[in-house]
């Protein structure tokens, strides 16, 4: 089994969506980003319209995703997260066109994407009733 880190790497890679989390002016706060990972590292696509980007870049941020909301029923249940440095990105065009579509509108406002990337320094995954293992049971 991979380490914990890199567990939660491969599953972020098997989702689109999840939450960065970070503090702004000492308040914590909970944002949602469309994620891809390339070559272990986590590129985030955020609305740059709500200013989050800014108290993530250069700091330590967590990502996580979980698929909560999609597994089927008698299917476990699994949540991950890494912790990392972030900083400000700028996607190649293959990276651009692995985000796919951007929304037309954020809270009322034209979608202004800002593009972040996460360097996982560690990983935590929590799963229910072998999760886990029957969704990795396919890989060698």
């Amino acid at each position: 089994m991979p380490s914990d880190e890199q567990l939660a790497v491969d599953l972020l890679a098997r989702t689109d969506y999840g939450r960065v989390a970070t503090s702004m002016r000492a308040l914590p706060f909970l944002a949602f980003a469309r994620h891809i990972v390339d070559d272990g590292r986590l590129l985030l696509r955020l609305p740059g319209n709500c200013g989050y980007h800014r108290a993530c870049v250069g700091g330590v941020v967590a990502y996580g995703a979980d698929n909560l909301s999609s597994a089927r029923p008698g299917e476990g249940l699994w949540s991950v997260q890494v912790v990392g440095e972030c900083t400000a990105y700028e996607p190649t065009v293959a990276e651009l066109a692995r985000f796919g579509p951007a929304p037309r509108v954020v809270d009322g406002k034209p979608y202004e994407p800002v593009y972040l990337r996460v360097e996982p320094q560690f990983g935590t995954v929590h799963s229910t009733d072998g999760a886990l293992e029957s969704h990795f049971a396919h890989m060698p």
